[in-house]
């Protein structure tokens, strides 16, 4: 294969229904508007799916992309994203992934795959560099991922990458993710659900071509820069390696953010046992770094003798502290029971926790209990199975609390279950939370960084003044950042402008901060339209009531969210109107037709 340039790389059209695929052409338009990956699944879903479909309907799209930067020298840039409609909140979605599929998707000469329709029987697409087939999956429905990708490589390539879903997602659970890699998940919001719905299950992909780059002197002196401030960071260069992402976990406990018994307090007992120190100490068996990145956060653990992947810190909150758990081995085989079946490890641990309590306000009866391990493996596999008592956890904790008369119970914003930071203890954080165009997630504003880890600047976690400016910043690179695709993580050490002077180089176009700032911008406002097409109003940015009665414990004891005062200033300062709308001035300035 020749050399790749982004603009000359294709996108494929895959019809699951009629079983055509075509190839497309990113126009130059999109390209500099909305670059790739995020920006670029979000533009042509909002153009092509219709309002009020039905998520899990053959008329929903699933994009799996990747963005400029992908398969460059760019440190962390191997990631993909899913993009899609939630069938869980309703709400635009993209989910990301590490691991190596990205890179060979892009090498292979594409940057995004759209699937239509839905196939009559179960399909897998293989995707050879320039030869790309749909072939029959009939005999791996039913089979658990490892298998899958284990099937899948001796049947195609040994050297290819596998995304695939496993009985979660062909049986349509909400809480269905799409793994790669073995242990990485495209994990939140139910987008397996959709892959299962349109009998896909799985994308294989080998990749053998070479990524060209707009000015390759630029972008070297750019990468070698953006090493060197990698290494410089202590979260890039010592936390993240060494301890990998469940180093957060003694962190927010001291900060008094650790949510336990389903976010009833914001600190855990025995957060040492869970914590990422004992995690190294215990069951560590190597790093793992995703493609092209310096950082290796990933680990390889053992479990009751086995190897497996992770656990993550959000794992580990999910089926730790916010279940009341503190058996660490155990929790890994957890994580490594969800990666097989298919699921969101934040999702279904904070259901039960969900569950937990409503059996403990005698709302609910079940064998749930916090503290007790007992009958959660199998339940797990109910869930995914959509089976039982799981079948109710697998619609998601919103409605399992609403059908249990005790909404108020469910910890999520928009449907999405909020993630492993109380946010009682960062205002900058909560607002985050509650704007957050997917739902309840950490990643679309992290002020965890500066909030909590002090990175790269400290900052008061308790004043809201201040903190919509910075939610909007950090929402506008995360949009862009999804768009290029690099991980977050980054974040703690590099500024915009070190993003843009990568960008430019791999892209040619003329993007400063400033400039990729306004891309992220213009991806956030379509996102936002989308929501309200949708449906979505201003009464969906809340939080649970939750969060406006103080913890009485911890060292963010006494503290309460003050949301309505930071989001008034922040419609305000996104030029939306007093219901959250974006304003005709608003979109006229960032090109965004509204339909």
């Amino acid at each position: 294969m020749s050399k790749q340039t982004y603009t000359n790389a294709a996108i494929l059209r895959v019809s699951l229904t009629d079983g055509s695929i075509r190839r497309e052409q990113i126009s130059s338009d999109d390209f500099a508007q909305y670059l790739g990956g995020r920006g670029l699944g979000v533009k042509l879903l909002y153009e092509n799916l219709l309002p009020g479909i039905d998520p899990l309907s053959p008329d929903n799209w699933l994009i799996f992309a990747v963005g400029p930067v992908t398969a460059t020298s760019v440190p962390t840039a191997g990631r993909f994203v899913v993009v899609t409609k939630s069938p869980l909140t309703g709400t635009i979605f993209d989910s990301h992934a590490g691991g190596y599929f990205g890179a060979q998707l892009r090498k292979a000469g594409y940057i995004a795959v759209i699937f239509e329709g839905a196939s009559p029987s179960p399909v897998y697409l293989w995707i050879n560099d320039d030869e790309v087939e749909l072939r029959d999956a009939s005999k791996l429905w039913g089979k658990d991922t490892a298998v899958t990708t284990e099937d899948l490589l001796k049947e195609t390539d040994s050297k290819a990458q596998v995304a695939c879903i496993g009985p979660a997602g062909e049986n349509q659970v909400k809480l269905a993710a799409i793994m790669t890699d073995l242990h990485r998940a495209a994990g939140r919001g139910g987008v397996g659900a959709v892959m299962g719905s349109k009998k896909l299950k799985a994308i294989v992909v080998r990749g053998t071509g070479d990524v060209a780059v707009a000015d390759t002197d630029r972008l070297s002196d750019a990468v070698k820069h953006a090493r060197r401030l990698i290494k410089k960071n202590p979260v890039t260069s010592k936390a993240l390696p060494v301890y990998g992402t469940a180093v957060l976990v003694n962190i927010t406990n001291e900060f008094g953010m650790l949510p336990t018994f389903n976010f009833q307090e914001g600190n855990f007992n025995d957060a040492v046992a869970v914590s990422g120190e004992k995690l190294l100490e215990r069951l560590s068996v190597k790093r793992y770094n995703c493609y092209g990145c310096p950082i290796g956060c990933g680990r390889v653990s053992t479990a009751y003798g086995q190897e497996v992947g992770g656990p993550e810190y959000e794992t580990i909150w999910a089926f730790g502290p916010q279940c009341g758990i503190n058996d660490l081995e155990w929790i890994a085989m957890v994580n490594h029971r969800c990666n097989l079946l298919g699921v969101d490890t934040i999702s279904v641990g904070s259901t039960i926790g969900c569950a937990m309590e409503l059996v403990q306000k005698g709302k609910m009866k079940a064998p749930l209990k916090f503290g007790d391990t007992t009958g959660i493996l199998d339940l797990i596999e109910d869930i995914a199975l959509a089976r039982g008592l799981g079948a109710e956890l697998g619609e998601g904790s919103r409605t399992l609390a609403a059908r249990y008369n005790a909404p108020e119970l469910a910890m999520h914003v928009k449907g999405l279950e909020i993630p492993a930071y109380d946010p009682r203890g960062a205002q900058g954080h909560a607002l985050g939370y509650a704007t957050s165009n997917r739902g309840g997630c950490h990643l679309r504003s992290y002020l965890i960084g500066p909030e909590i880890m002090g990175s790269p600047v400290r900052i008061d976690r308790d004043k809201t003044e201040g903190k919509p400016d910075l939610v909007i910043l950090f929402q506008n690179l995360s949009a862009a950042m999804d768009s290029l695709v690099v991980c977050r993580f980054t974040n703690f050490a590099w500024t915009v402008d070190d993003y843009a002077d990568m960008a430019a180089a791999c892209t040619g176009l003329p993007i400063d901060g400033s400039a990729l700032l306004a891309i992220g911008e213009r991806i956030w406002n379509l996102e936002r339209l989308f929501n309200i097409r949708e449906g979505l109003t201003a009464e969906d940015d809340k939080l649970p009531e939750r969060f406006s009665t103080a913890l009485s414990e911890g060292a963010s004891r006494n503290r309460v969210v003050h949301l309505e005062e930071m989001l008034t200033k922040y419609y305000a300062l996104r030029g939306w109107d007093k219901a959250g709308q974006p304003t005709k001035n608003t979109l006229k300035k960032l090109d965004i037709p509204k339909s």
